[in-house]
C-alpha cells in the first residue's frame, strides 16, 4: 500500500488564514484586539470607497462629456445622442459581464444583511468586488442606481475576509460585517454617527456596549481617510430657521405618511418591473440593454434622472421650482430608478430615495400654507425633512437618517423634526407593508428574513439533530389489551403506531388506552380508534423555529419525525419540551458570544 500524501499546511490550503498561530490568538483574545482590526477595516473601506466615488465621477467625466467636478444628474446639457447612448451601451457591456458571471458563478452573492442574517458574516470577498464592479458600469454609463450597495458590499466583503483570515467568532464576525458597512456610509455622506447607526440598524440588527467601540472606530476611520483624500463634501445650508412651532411638528408627521405611502409605491414598482422582466422572452444578459435605452429616453426628458442624483439634489434644493416641475421629475425619478433596478442594472435605491425625498418635501411645501397655516418651516428644510423621511421608507433605519439630517445640516431644531418625521414613516410602512426593500427582495426569493438579527444558526439546530432514535413503535392492529401488558401505566406517555407497510399512522396516549371505559373491549378494541396526529409529523431537515410552529398548531406535546419520502417511515420522536430547552440553550450560548464571555 502506498503511503498516504503529506498533509499540507493549513496556510496553503486556506491562504486568507493568518499564519501566526499567536497573532491570531492575540486579537480573538480581547475587546482590544476587535478594535485595531476594525480600524484597519475603516481605512481599507475608506480607500474603496473614495476609490469607486472618484472612478463613477472619472467615468461620468469621460463618457458625457462633463467638465472637471461637475455633477453628471445636475449638469444642464448633455447631447442628445450621448444621453440615449450611453446607457444603451453600459447595459450591454453589463449583459455581457453579467453573462460571463453567470457561466463563472453560479451562486447568488450574499449582500451584507442576509451575511449576517444567516450566514454568520461570512461573504465572498470575489462575489463582492464582482458586485462592485456592476455596481460601477451602471451608474458609471449613468443608470439611475446609486453606489451605495457597492460601497457597502465590497467594505463588507473586506471585512469578512479580513475576520475570516483571523479565524474569528461568529459574533465577532458579524460585528466586522457591521464596521465595513459602517465604514462605507461614514465615507459616502462624510457623516461617521451616519455609518454607525446604519451598521447598528441594517447590518448587525442590534446595539451593544460590545459592538458600540468597533463600530464606531471604523466609521471615524473610514471618514478621516476618505478626507485625506478628497476633503469635505456634501454639506447643506438650511439657512436661518428661526423658532420652531406646534404646526410644524404636525407638517412633518404629515409629511412622514406622504413619505412612507410613495416608498412602498416605489418598492412595488421596482417590484412589477422585474416580475415583467422575468415572464419576458428576453434573456437576462439582455435586459440591461432595454433598461439602459428605457433610462436613456428619459435622460433626454431630462438629465436628472441619471446616476444617484447628487448634483440633482443639489440643484433642486438651491433654486425654486414649479408644482408641475417637481411632480414631473419625481415621476421621471422613480420610473428610471425602477426601470434600472428591475431590468438588472447594479445599485440601490439609498440616494435616490434621499432625491426623491427632497423632491416630494419641497412639493410638500407648496400645500403645506394651505394645511397648516402656522408653520414655519422652509421649502428647503422641507425638503431635508422628506429626504430623510423617504429613506427610512425604502431602506429603513429610523436613527440612521436622523443622524444623516443632523450631519448634514448641523441643526439641531431640524433633527428633532426629522426625527418626528421618520418614525412617523417607519411606523405607517412596518404596519401596512412590513419590509425595507433589501428585506422585500429576500422576502420574494422566498427568504424570511426581516432585518439583520442573526437567524442563521436556527437552521442548523434541526429536528434531524434534536429527535430521540429510538420511539416506542407498534402496529395499527394491535389491541388495546395488547398496549396495556406491553407498556404498563407510567411507562412513558406515548407510543408511536405505524400501519401494515410501515407507513406512519398516528400516536396513541397510553393513559387514554387504560381509560376505565375500555376495559370491558381491551381485546377487541385496535389502536387505529385511538389515534392521534394523523396527518401531522415532523421531517428531519426542519429547524427548531419551524418545529414550534407545528407544536403550536397541532397543539401537541410531542410528534413523530418521518423521513419525509412517500414511505413516510418512522426515524424518530420529538417533544415539544425538548425543543425549547434546546432553543434556548443555543440561543444563550450565542448570547455569550456576542458578549465576549466564550
Amino acid at each position: 500500500m502506498s503511503p498516504p500524501p503529506p498533509r499540507r499546511s493549513r496556510s496553503r490550503l486556506r491562504p486568507w488564514i493568518v499564519p501566526a498561530r499567536k497573532l491570531r490568538a492575540m486579537v480573538r483574545a480581547g475587546e482590544l484586539g476587535l478594535i485595531v482590526i476594525a480600524a484597519a477595516i475603516g481605512v481599507l473601506a475608506g480607500l474603496a470607497v473614495t476609490g469607486m466615488s472618484l472612478a463613477a465621477q472619472g467615468m461620468h467625466e469621460l463618457i458625457f462629456r462633463l467638465p472637471d467636478g461637475e455633477r453628471l444628474s445636475g449638469t444642464e446639457f448633455i447631447p442628445s445622442h450621448i444621453a440615449l447612448l450611453a446607457p444603451i451601451v453600459g447595459g450591454a457591456l453589463l449583459g455581457v459581464l453579467l453573462f460571463a458571471s453567470a457561466r463563472w458563478r453560479k451562486r447568488v452573492a450574499v449582500d451584507p444583511i442576509e451575511a449576517n442574517a444567516l450566514h454568520g458574516g461570512r461573504m465572498s470577498l470575489t462575489d463582492s468586488l464582482l458586485v462592485a464592479l456592476q455596481n460601477l458600469i451602471s451608474n458609471g454609463f449613468g443608470a439611475s442606481v446609486g453606489l451605495e450597495a457597492g460601497y457597502t458590499q465590497i467594505s463588507s466583503g473586506i471585512a469578512s475576509r479580513v475576520g475570516l483570515a483571523f479565524e474569528m467568532r461568529r459574533g465577532d464576525m458579524r460585528t466586522l460585517v457591521g464596521c465595513g458597512a459602517a465604514a462605507a456610509i461614514a465615507t459616502a455622506f462624510n457623516a461617521p454617527l451616519t455609518g454607525a447607526f446604519y451598521a447598528f440598524e441594517l447590518i448587525i440588527g442590534t446595539y451593544s456596549i460590545a459592538t458600540l467601540t468597533p463600530v464606531v472606530v471604523a466609521a471615524l476611520c473610514g471618514t478621516f481617510t476618505a478626507r485625506l483624500i478628497v476633503g469635505r463634501a456634501f454639506l447643506i445650508d438650511v439657512g436661518s430657521l428661526g423658532a420652531v412651532v406646534d404646526a410644524d411638528y404636525a407638517a412633518a408627521f404629515g409629511l412622514g405618511v406622504v413619505c412612507a405611502g410613495f416608498g412602498i409605491l416605489v418598492m412595488q414598482g421596482v417590484t412589477l418591473v422585474e416580475s415583467l422582466a422575468r415572464r419576458s422572452v428576453v434573456p437576462p444578459a439582455l435586459r440591461p440593454l432595454i433598461g439602459g435605452a428605457a433610462v436613456g429616453a428619459l435622460a433626454l426628458v431630462s438629465p436628472q434622472v441619471l446616476s444617484a442624483g447628487h448634483g440633482a439634489l443639489h440643484l433642486n434644493l438651491d433654486t425654486a421650482a414649479a408644482p408641475a416641475a417637481l411632480l414631473a421629475l419625481i415621476l421621471l425619478k422613480s420610473v428610471a430608478s425602477a426601470i434600472s433596478i428591475g431590468s438588472g442594472f447594479r445599485g440601490g435605491l439609498f440616494f435616490a430615495s434621499l432625491f426623491l425625498g427632497a423632491l416630494i418635501g419641497k412639493l410638500y411645501a407648496a400645500l403645506a400654507p394651505f394645511l397648516f397655516h402656522t408653520a414655519t418651516l422652509t421649502p428647503v428644510v422641507y425638503a431635508i425633512v422628506g429626504m430623510s423621511a423617504l429613506a427610512v421608507a425604502i431602506i429603513g433605519g429610523p436613527l440612521t437618517m436622523t443622524f444623516l439630517a443632523l450631519e448634514l445640516t448641523g441643526d439641531f431644531p431640524i433633527t428633532v423634526l426629522v426625527l418626528v418625521a421618520v418614525v412617523a414613516s417607519s411606523v405607517t410602512v412596518r404596519k401596512t407593508f412590513g419590509y425595507s426593500f433589501a428585506t422585500w427582495r429576500f422576502h420574494l426569493r422566498g427568504e424570511n428574513i426581516r432585518s439583520a438579527h442573526d437567524v442563521g444558526w436556527i437552521r442548523t439546530l434541526t429536528v434531524g439533530q434534536m429527535m430521540r432514535r429510538d420511539p416506542r413503535i407498534v402496529r395499527d392492529d394491535t389491541t388495546v389489551a395488547m398496549l396495556r401488558r406491553k407498556f404498563p401505566l407510567g411507562s412513558g406517555q406515548r407510543v408511536v403506531v405505524v400501519d401494515q407497510a410501515e407507513r406512519y399512522a398516528g400516536i396513541v396516549l397510553i393513559p387514554e388506552a387504560f381509560d376505565a371505559a375500555l376495559d370491558q373491549a381491551a381485546e377487541a378494541t385496535r389502536l387505529d380508534t385511538l389515534l392521534h396526529y394523523r396527518d401531522q409529523a415532523l421531517t428531519p431537515e426542519m429547524n427548531a423555529k419551524e418545529a414550534m410552529a407545528v407544536f403550536d398548531r397541532t397543539e401537541s406535546e410531542a410528534l413523530a419525525v418521518v423521513d419525509g419520502s412517500a414511505a413516510k417511515r418512522v426515524i424518530g420522536l420529538l417533544t415539544e419540551s425538548h425543543t425549547l430547552r434546546r432553543y434556548s440553550e443555543e440561543l444563550d450560548r450565542r448570547r455569550r458570544e456576542v458578549s465576549g464571555e466564550i
